[in-house]
């Protein structure tokens, strides 16, 4: 299976932002962990802190991933246009959050995204991205629950 793991705004900076709430390991040396771990799989990997590049990204990857990994980072909260372009697409798409948006500021504790994407792992760290994996290839590329 082809899984792309999309990240938003901000998260370029893993490893160096606020450590104490997401951590000192850069994605980039996780990602190579995940791709170690699933290496009977292509794991694609998008970053971009652009609004609109994230929805381009998007709209590909329905015709060249079987699911989708997306932490959108702060525009969970503020892009109605993100949220439709997960809706527009025929491939599964996992919402995942490093922090607990929920136990943190009363403008993270909605997200826009909400009942668009197949499930949300939040609050577990890094590992919600492996976790996140998991449940889609072991959905097939079919629509998943969480």
């Amino acid at each position: 299976m082809k899984i792309l793991i999309i990240n938003g705004p901000n998260l370029n900076l893993l490893g160096q932002r606020e450590p104490d709430v997401y951590g000192t390991q850069p994605f980039e040396a996780f990602l190579e962990t995940l791709r170690a771990e699933f290496a009977g799989h292509d794991l694609l990997y998008f970053q971009s802190n652009e609004e609109g590049a994230l929805i381009n990204r998007l709209q590909q990857a329905q015709h060249d991933a079987d699911g989708v990994v997306l932490n959108p980072g702060g525009f969970t909260h503020t892009s109605v246009a993100l949220a439709d372009a997960v809706a527009a697409i025929q491939v599964p798409v996992m919402e995942v959050h490093i922090s607990n948006p929920w136990a943190r500021e009363p403008y993270r504790r909605h997200s826009l995204l909400e009942g668009r994407c197949a499930g949300t792992l939040a609050g577990l760290g890094l590992e919600g991205y492996r976790l996140a994996i998991e449940l889609l290839t072991e959905s097939g590329g079919k629509q998943v629950t969480s």
